[in-house]
């Protein structure tokens, strides 16, 4: 159902929390999309391309720029398309010609107030750019969200800042929490303390419960209790059964959030189908999950692990929000 692809490692930000160590120079060559193109090629001659959204993310997609281009020919090969942006680059006029190119959905990231995101994202004119995107995306008449990272300097702000977003336009929001991996895992203001994980998730309830904005949250594992009151569905960790991922470098994974060394082939020496249909029962049977804290917990039929991207290299478990929750 989802296709994510990195199609770039460049980014125009440094972010803080940055899970792909992307960097503002040229470390790495964009994927040409005649690469991409046949794993696109692969997928049609199997299934109906309607049925598959492929997401452009990276780095930042904007840099590229034939992305327009590489949109249209993916509108062409019958795949709907969004993109995950931090919106430096996302003007009317560009937004304009990417709708043209066949452009269905985007979310645009927003970490708090001024001071708090442009601190996370390393930029003083961040904040401005993403804020001006969120109003051309409100002129548009495509699906579009925010999101927001909450860490231990924004989450005291998260009730003004609802009404912020309100008051320019935006009416979906998702919250994310930051998971210690990457640039994040020794950056200690990143990662909330255990009892501020249940203020999240009251803020999210209230918020929903008010109705003004559609605000959910992040696939970071079972919730407990707060299931079913913080996203529209039960957790479910859709990696490699209804969303893969094809990185810049041609890896093949489940999810572009999972930074751990579960690859499951290389578009380069591989043909996707054949890696999606014989190689991702490592996502799909979660019983090798079930050890360390997860291996005597009353949870597991519902939870199983918890997400894939929680996973580090040797397979242990970063963290689970709901055993933080009732330590915290």
């Amino acid at each position: 159902m989802q296709l994510f692809w990195e199609c770039t490692l460049r980014c125009n930000l440094k972010c803080l929390h940055c899970g792909s160590d992307c960097k503002v120079d040229d470390i790495a060559p964009d994927m040409p999309f005649e690469d991409f193109e046949k794993v696109l090629d692969d997928i049609s001659s199997v299934m109906n391309p309607r049925n598959v959204l492929v997401i452009t993310t990276g780095g930042e997609p904007l840099v590229r720029k034939d992305l327009v281009s590489c949109g249209r020919k993916i509108t062409e090969k019958g795949f709907s398309w969004g993109m995950v942006s931090n919106g430096m680059l996302l003007s009317e006029e560009k937004l304009s010609e990417l709708t043209a190119a066949g452009l269905r959905t985007i979310a645009i990231s927003l970490d708090g107030f001024e001071e708090d995101h442009n601190w996370m994202r390393g930029n003083d004119h961040s904040f401005l750019h993403a804020v001006n995107a969120i109003k051309a995306l409100v002129k548009s008449n495509i699906k579009w969200d925010v999101i927001t990272c909450v860490n231990r300097r924004n989450i005291a702000t998260l009730a003004e800042f609802k009404d912020f977003l309100y008051g320019i336009g935006v009416r979906e929001w998702r919250v994310f929490t930051i998971v210690p991996m990457g640039r994040a895992k020794d950056n200690p203001e990143l990662t909330l303390e255990d009892s501020q994980i249940r203020q999240v998730m009251d803020f999210i309830v209230e918020t929903r419960r008010e109705g003004k904005i559609d605000l959910s949250y992040s696939c970071e594992g079972f919730l407990g209790e707060y299931e079913n009151e913080v996203r529209n569905h039960q957790f479910l960790c859709i990696a490699g059964t209804n969303a893969a991922s094809i990185l810049s470098d041609g890896s093949i994974s489940g999810c572009l959030s999972i930074r751990s060394k579960y690859h499951q082939g290389n578009i380069y020496t591989d043909k996707f189908t054949d890696v999606w249909k014989n190689r991702f029962q490592l996502y799909r049977d979660h019983s090798w999950m079930k050890t360390g804290e997860c291996k005597e917990c009353d949870m597991w039929r519902y939870c199983e692990g918890n997400g894939m991207h929680l996973r580090d290299d040797d397979g242990n478990l970063m963290l689970c929000n709901y055993n933080r929750m009732n330590n915290g």
